[in-house]
């Protein structure tokens, strides 16, 4: 028996008729790819984490649907919303979606349904394929099922005056034809998915987030790869204005709209005491290398707190004087902590790209300042035993335990 989630809406029939294929179609094929590729045991587990945020993901916007069901190497949602299919696709771990039209298993059924949708959707000198694929147990081939839904479309063209044209490389439109054991579905189109594995088959991390291009995308990126995330702000003031919190907060719930049904836990941190200890006390240029190893500490300890399993940062090699080669050894010499940097061969480009898609662009955009402690001329080519002389000025641990006293636990 298929596993399901229902709701409290019940499961209506519904018949064909010459409308829209949108307002017709009553299911969602849901597709996904990594999967697949797993132990029985994991592939189970990771499906129905699957099932569990798609479910979440319709209900954050308010899509009904009848019934949520898992065959083998499929997802199938039972509903006649529209918007089901582009909701699922945004789901981590779902490759692709079609809305589809259900019908028997078997050459008659699915011919009749291509008729159908054939003399809506084929207009006069257009040019038609059908694209045919089954599983299971038949008498029939797929190209008995190309062949025999092809003559049907044909014929009931030609009934209606239409003069019809076959071309299997480059067709006007196609028709699309899965056959399984027990059902049979007729889409029109593909939706491509985010892809990825299921949120939270990966664990937790911790993301260190200012709120600029960056960060976003590589909690994003790790999200995608299945993890969980708990956001840290580091807030830089005075040196920093009221405007860069409220941007990487922005960029948070954000974030969230992806993770409906896991609610994000964000920790921010006063960070500004921190950097007044590093500008009285250290050499100037060192102040960005010391702000950054500082915010590593500060995450490691709410990675504990959190049982998380590492840091996420945004960090891109070469991008900002701060994020040489030379200095991000620096930044984690003698720290024995996990650090992820999931943008690090990233260009400028792609990481907009990607902003943009996830929809943070326009929030990490906003004007909200500079950090005043940037000195004007930051250290480029940090001498990692040099760092670490530095620290030795500055009681560390002091320094850390007094900001995660003042830190701040939000729900946002």
């Amino acid at each position: 028996m298929p596993d399901t989630f229902t709701d409290s809406m019940n499961k209506k029939d519904s018949g064909l008729s010459h409308q829209g294929f949108e307002s017709q179609a009553n299911v969602v094929i849901v597709r996904y790819g990594e999967l697949a590729l797993k132990s029985a045991g994991i592939r189970n587990w990771y499906e129905k984490i699957l099932m569990k945020n798609i479910a979440s993901m319709l209900d954050s916007r308010d899509i009904p649907y009848s019934l949520m069901r898992r065959e083998w190497g499929r997802i199938f949602i039972e509903t006649k919303d529209p918007r089901a299919a582009d909701a699922a696709a945004d789901v981590f771990g779902v490759v692709s979606t079609s809305p589809a039209l259900i019908t028997e298993p078997d050459l008659e059924g699915a011919a009749g349904t291509c008729a159908l949708l054939g003399t809506d959707l084929i207009k006069e000198g257009e040019s038609f394929a059908i694209r045919a694929r089954r599983s299971g147990n038949h008498l029939f081939s797929s190209a008995d099922i190309g062949r025999t839904c092809g003559d049907a479309v044909w014929n009931a063209l030609e009934k209606e005056g239409k003069h019809p044209r076959v071309n299997l490389s480059s067709p006007d439109r196609e028709i699309f034809v899965e056959m399984r054991q027990d059902l049979a579905y007729v889409y029109l189109e593909t939706i491509k998915g985010v892809g990825g594995l299921p949120l939270g088959t990966q664990g937790n991390m911790v993301v260190l987030m200012s709120g600029g291009l960056d960060s976003p995308v590589a909690a994003w990126l790790m999200m995608r790869r299945g993890v969980m995330i708990t956001p840290i702000y580091c807030n830089n003031s005075p040196y920093a204005e009221d405007a860069a919190k409220e941007r990487a907060f922005d960029c948070i719930r954000q974030l969230q709209t992806w993770a409906p049904g896991h609610q994000f836990t964000t920790y921010e941190i006063p960070h500004g005491p921190n950097l007044r200890s590093f500008i009285e006390m250290c050499h100037r240029k060192n102040t960005c290398l010391l702000c950054k190893r500082m915010m590593y500490r500060e995450a490691y300890e709410v990675m504990k707190k959190e049982g998380a399993s590492g840091v996420i940062t945004g960090s891109s090699l070469g991008q900002v004087a701060s994020q040489t080669a030379a200095n991000m050894h620096a930044e984690i010499y003698q720290l024995a902590i996990p650090i992820y940097h999931p943008l690090i061969a990233f260009d400028k480009n792609e990481i907009v790209d990607l902003a943009r898609k996830i929809g943070t662009y326009d929030i990490s955009t906003r004007s909200a300042g500079g950090c005043t402690a940037v000195p004007e001329r930051p250290e480029v080519k940090a001498n990692y035993d040099l760092i670490v002389i530095e620290e030795k000025k500055l009681d560390i641990e002091t320094l850390v335990n007094n900001a995660l006293k003042a830190a701040k636990v939000l729900k946002l």
